[in-house]
Order: C-alpha cells, then sequence, then structure tokens
C-alpha cells in the first residue's frame, strides 16, 4: 500500500508501529496513574488594539461608530490531565481538560465584537460574556511506538495547528495517530470532523478559514513527519485535505550550524502549496508562497533577515485562529500573504542572561511587504477599492516589540510575564492599527 494521501499514510503508520518492533523502546512502561500528570496554568490577558480612524466590531454607545479602539482584560485557568498508559503490549490512556474563561474589564463596552480580536465571546448584542468554559477529553491507545488519540485534540503541525494566541487554547475533534519508532522521525496523521474557536465552548463547530471564513466542510485530514538528520539540520514534509475546500502541502527545513563557540550560522526555508479541491467551496485556486531566513547567532544576540514570497492570485489561507502556517514573515498581525506579495522582515532578539538576568529576553523586528495584487483572485478572496476595481500595488509594514520576563526560582519559579506591542500601516487592503497584549502565566504541576 502507498501511502500518499493523509489517510493512506495514517494506516501506513499504523503498520509501522508493528512492523519496527526491533526498534522500539526497551524502556519499561508506566501504568496508567504512575505515567499520570495534572497541569494548571493561570493566564492573566489584556488586549487592546487600536484601528485608528478605522471602524471596528465594537459594542460602545458612547463612542462614534468610526471609533474603531477595542479594549479587554480576562483571567483563564486551563487545567490539563494526562494519564499514562496501562500495562501490556496493548495499553490505554485518558486525556482531559477544563479550561475557564473570566471577564476582567471590557474597557466600557469596547470589547471587539465578533472579530479578530476573539478575546471573549459575545451574546447577540455584542455584549461580552462574563464567563464561558470548555470541558473535553480524548481516549487515547498506545501500540509499542504509536499511540492514537480518539477524541478532542490539540495538532501541532504546519497544515493543523492549534492556536494559542488568546485567552483560551483553539481544539479539535477527531481522530490522530503519532509514530516514532524510527529514531529522530516523528510521524503524525489525523482526521479532524470538528474545530473549536478559542472564544467558543462548542467543540463541535465547522470549519471556519481566516480569508474565506466559515466553509461546509465535514473534515480535515492530515499526515507528514519531521525528521532530524543531525544537531544542526531538520526538514519537515506534510500534507491535508479539507474536504471540498483544498489540498495543501508543506516542505520545509530549519539550519543552525555552529561556527564557534560562540557564533553560529542559522537559516531556514518554509514551502506551502495549495490547490482546490472536490466542490471548491472557496472557489478555484493554484497558490504557492515560500519563506527563507538567514542569519547569526553570537553569544546573546541572533540578527536574522527573512524574505517571503506569495505567487498565488488570492490570499495563501489556512485555518482561523490557528498556528497552522509556518511562515518567516506571519508575524504578530500580519502573515504578508496576500496574492503576489513579496515581503522582507529584519529581526534581533537578545537573551539577557548573558549579562547577569537570567530568564529576560527582548525582541523586536520590522516587516515590510510590497506588490500585493487581486487582479486576478477569485470572488471569494477579491478585495475591490472604493472605485470597484480590484486593488493592486498595495503595501504594508509591521513593528513588533516583545519583552519577557520568567522567574527562575523560588515560590513563582516559572511564571512569565510578557508584553507585545505591534503598530502596522498599510493602504487600502489592510488597516492601521496599534494594538498591545500583556501576558501573566503561571503553570502549576499537581501531578
Amino acid at each position: 500500500m502507498t501511502c500518499r494521501s493523509p489517510l493512506k499514510l495514517a494506516a501506513c503508520m499504523a503498520l509501522s508501529g508493528v512492523g519496527n518492533l526491533a526498534m522500539a523502546s526497551d524502556e519499561p512502561a508506566q501504568g496508567f496513574a504512575e505515567g499520570s500528570t495534572l497541569s494548571v496554568l493561570n493566564r492573566n490577558f489584556y488586549f487592546n488594539r487600536d484601528n485608528r480612524d478605522a471602524a471596528a466590531p465594537t459594542r460602545n454607545p458612547g463612542k462614534q461608530p468610526d471609533n474603531g479602539y477595542s479594549e479587554a482584560w480576562a483571567h483563564a485557568v486551563i487545567a490539563r490531565f494526562e494519564s499514562g498508559f496501562t500495562q501490556g503490549t496493548v495499553g490505554v490512556g485518558l486525556d482531559a481538560f477544563a479550561m475557564l474563561g473570566l471577564k476582567l474589564d471590557t474597557g466600557g463596552g469596547r470589547n471587539g465584537g465578533r472579530s479578530s480580536f476573539d478575546v471573549l465571546p459575545v451574546d447577540h448584542d455584542g455584549q461580552a460574556r462574563d464567563e464561558y468554559t470548555k470541558f473535553g477529553g480524548a481516549a487515547k491507545v498506545r501500540l509499542y511506538d504509536t499511540v492514537l488519540k480518539v477524541g478532542d485534540v490539540f495538532p501541532a503541525n504546519p497544515v493543523v495547528a492549534a492556536g494559542d494566541s488568546r485567552l483560551l487554547p483553539e481544539s479539535f475533534r477527531g481522530v490522530t495517530l503519532e509514530n516514532t519508532s524510527i529514531k529522530d522521525l516523528v510521524l503524525q496523521a489525523g482526521r479532524l470532523h470538528a474545530m473549536s474557536q478559542p472564544v467558543s465552548s462548542d467543540l463541535r463547530e465547522n470549519f471556519v478559514t481566516f480569508y474565506g471564513g466559515p466553509v461546509d466542510s465535514p473534515w480535515i485530514a492530515y499526515g507528514g513527519g519531521d525528521y532530524t538528520l543531525n544537531d544542526y539540520v531538520s526538514v519537515s514534509l506534510f500534507s491535508s485535505r479539507l474536504k471540498d475546500v483544498w489540498n495543501q502541502y508543506y516542505a520545509g527545513t530549519s539550519l543552525s550550524w555552529p561556527l564557534s563557540d560562540e557564533l553560529a550560522l542559522i537559516g531556514g526555508f518554509n514551502y506551502y502549496k495549495a490547490v482546490d479541491e472536490g466542490q471548491q467551496r472557496l472557489g478555484a485556486f493554484d497558490n504557492n508562497i515560500w519563506s527563507a531566513k538567514l542569519g547569526v547567532r553570537f553569544g546573546a544576540h541572533t540578527l536574522a533577515l527573512t524574505h517571503q514570497r506569495n505567487n498565488g492570485d488570492d490570499d495563501f489561507d489556512y485555518l482561523r485562529q490557528s498556528d497552522s502556517i509556518f511562515l518567516d514573515n506571519s508575524i504578530q498581525y500580519s502573515d504578508f500573504n496576500s496574492p503576489k506579495e513579496r515581503s522582507w522582515m529584519l529581526r534581533y532578539d537578545l537573551n539577557m542572561a548573558a549579562y547577569g538576568i537570567p530568564g529576560l529576553s527582548f525582541m523586536t523586528r520590522y516587516g515590510k511587504g510590497t506588490d500585493a495584487d487581486y487582479s486576478n483572485a477569485n470572488a471569494f478572496y477579491m478585495r475591490r477599492g472604493a472605485d470597484g476595481n480590484p486593488l493592486t500595488d498595495q503595501k504594508r509594514w509591521e513593528r513588533d516589540i516583545e519583552v519577557k520576563y520568567v522567574v527562575q526560582t523560588g515560590a513563582a519559579k516559572d511564571l512569565s510575564l510578557r508584553v507585545r506591542q505591534a503598530t502596522t500601516r498599510a493602504t487600502a487592503f489592510e488597516s492601521d492599527l496599534d494594538e498591545v497584549r500583556l501576558i501573566v502565566e503561571y503553570p502549576l504541576s499537581v501531578l
């Protein structure tokens, strides 16, 4: 059996777990209870976004309709339980989670409404809810080096990745497989029939894409793997099918090559191809987009230059609020993924441990995109100007600054404080905005 499609790859992975017995781990398996972990993450999240003079989906009767300021402050408690596996050739286990989101303040009703702001859910009047919850779990089975999960899952790969950039993480519902029979090779596959947005308690929602919006698709399937060639180079290959919408293919590599004790060369390359599939519920398209990175790491300092180019006629799309876009210039707000858009970005990172302050880090980056052109976009991705014509020669830039500190010792060990600021300016196809995010996280290991 060839393993060309995501579904066939899943079967191949299951068989590989049986066929590579000699390569299976010799370590004694822990039991259901002995291998269990329980963690609780407290996340305090403040977010404001100023759309400048543009309108934003916000509710505040005291403000003019063109005031685009959104603001929210909330707290989350995220508990995760992961059991070990029962003893024997076939082990069974259970994963479960319980999540609570609490509204603290929405700045006089400026909660962002139903938009990409997406900090808190809103009712039919656009008012933010005081609280919301998520509960879910997955049964799991281990056969040698293959683990199958059925239920609510959090996949992490370049074509389907659960996002965690808001108050509560995104989740999916379906079946996943992971196999580690071969040293340095991790294989993944899955078939998912529902997703849950960060602001929703519903674990059975339909699929939504970032640019095309809701789509009537019964499932998404994926398969692929990550292989570490050596201490310096790794490669990834993945594909996915969002039924009746698209087939996506991904290839990527990363490099970290030491030149001396203090100096290292870093690099990487990411490539996606997306082709319409089945009933073409987001129209006909055949897009490819890539990014390349080259940089140096010298002691505490890292400097990298990246270039990214979309060769397609449409926006390169992905699942809403997910992390399923492993492109170097997909950053805090902008993805730089419009049709024909080319972009450059310069990024600088500083690790203050080298200067006697372990746990403190700093990052800043500046990206600029040009040549976005919607002349040949299909109806789902088309953007037009005030004159009704497709937008052409569109430009934008974004500057991000982030400071993060992680407590190293004491009762507050692993407590992290992070400040993120973004400024972006664009021509007609995107918003001008400023935003600030303050995130405090305190993880506790109970078991």
